[in-house]
């Protein structure tokens, strides 16, 4: 019987034009095995061309399946579905064993990454977590009987999701990722019990041992950090209580996990104390890392509500959190006065990157320059570099990470318009 967290439903995503659909390695894989499986070049850009004008809606993954409606040609809407192979149990008692075996693949997960290595062990254990050439089956009620362009429009979107949050692949090949955190953390539990014997390894009285600190040998040399292990999973047998929102305690069990190791490992660093810290973050920057990291969609929702954002303001600071961090979303959302040197220098450079009459037509705004024509726009930050945007509807979008000169950061979102 499939529970509430094995099921998912991810709004339909605007439209979205000029970009790959997948940046992920394991986004890009899956993509791969979309087009190795449909060799008609038509009918994969017609998916393409379905996709990133917003015509899949709103999208359901389970075990095994993800549905969507996707609009036709003609408007149409269709109801198109896409089959994954599931993993069966067998599969699944490798793969969680090769999980467990490594905390870094549990501390990745939690980080919404999934590391080369994970896949390369659950190979080596016999499973495919990856689909590969003829995985993906159609069912459209379009009539076709292979895979059509509403399927591989789904197909394509599905990949945006993936790069999101490598769970939703887990969730296709048959289990949700609670249900997952609570096979790994009875199995964690179990080996620690084979190492202590039951109920783990006898305790000392605080007193004592204080008493007794003295005569203690010097504590061993503290090796690599290791994972941050499994959170709780606290959905147990009792209900919640009223108000409490378990989903969000577990997000948040998660993420304090993952930022615990970062900082032990930090503070165990040779060059710990020669550099400085990082800035504390505001309310409304840690809402928007909280939210990079790929919590389920009403969690998104609350994050963006709580910092005055929509969805659309929200997902925009999420892209410039994930290309640049607080620097990043600060040139999102602030706007400042540069240094006129700066600007000059900045177009010297432009000009010696372009022949004479090839540059296109910049129209400046302090330190925004807009490509006329191209819906392509520069931002020079407070840190010194060029951050590219592009227009998407009525808003400006970061398109990548920054870079020293504005004319390296202009080509990079002309190339991908």
């Amino acid at each position: 019987m499939m529970t509430e967290q094995e099921e998912l439903t991810f709004e339909a995503l605007p439209p979205s034009q000029g970009r790959g659909f997948a940046r992920t390695w394991w986004g890009r894989a899956w993509q791969q095995a979309l087009e190795d499986t449909v060799l008609d070049a038509t009918l994969l850009r017609r998916g393409r061309k379905h996709a990133r004008a917003g015509a899949v809606g709103a999208v359901a993954v389970r075990p095994g399946r993800i549905t969507a409606r996707v609009l036709g040609a003609d408007r149409t809407p269709y109801r198109t579905d896409v089959l994954v192979q599931q993993l069966d149990d067998a599969d699944w008692e490798r793969l969680l064993d090769t999980i467990a075996d490594r905390a870094g693949h549990i501390a990745a997960l939690l980080d919404r990454d999934m590391p080369p290595e994970l896949d390369e062990d659950a190979a080596a254990a016999g499973v495919s977590l990856l689909p590969g050439i003829g995985d993906l089956q159609p069912e459209c009620g379009c009539g076709e009987w292979d895979h059509c362009e509403h399927t591989a429009a789904l197909s394509y979107l599905v990949a945006r999701l993936l790069d999101a949050d490598p769970f939703v692949l887990l969730l296709m090949r048959g289990r949700g990722e609670a249900r997952l955190l609570a096979d790994l953390q009875e199995r964690s539990a179990a080996r620690a019990e084979q190492d202590t014997g039951p109920g783990g390894a006898p305790g000392v009285r605080a007193d004592v041992a204080y008493a007794e600190a003295g005569s203690l040998p010097p504590l061993p040399a503290v090796g690599p950090v290791a994972g941050a292990g499994t959170p709780p999973v606290l959905t147990g047998g009792a209900e919640p209580a009223a108000g409490l929102d378990v989903a969000a305690l577990e997000f948040l069990a998660a993420d304090t996990a993952v930022r615990a190791r970062r900082l032990l490992a930090d503070a165990l660093a040779p060059d710990h104390g020669r550099t400085p810290p990082p800035p504390e973050l505001t309310v409304s920057q840690d809402a928007v890392r909280m939210a990079a990291g790929g919590p389920a969609a009403r969690i998104a929702v609350r994050l963006a509500r709580g910092t005055g954002r929509d969805r659309g303001g929200m997902e925009r600071a999420v892209r410039a959190w994930r290309h640049g961090g607080a620097a990043g979303l600060a040139v999102l959302e602030e706007d400042w006065t540069p240094d006129p040197a700066a600007l000059a220098r900045a177009t010297d450079q432009l000009a010696a990157a372009w022949e004479p009459g090839s540059r296109p037509r910049l129209r400046a705004a302090g330190g925004r320059w807009t490509a006329v024509g191209t819906g392509a726009q520069l931002r020079y930050g407070p840190d010194g570099r060029w951050w590219p945007y592009r227009k998407e509807g009525t808003a400006w979008t970061p398109a990548g990470p920054p870079a020293p000169d504005p004319a390296t950061a202009l080509a990079t979102v002309l190339e991908d318009a």
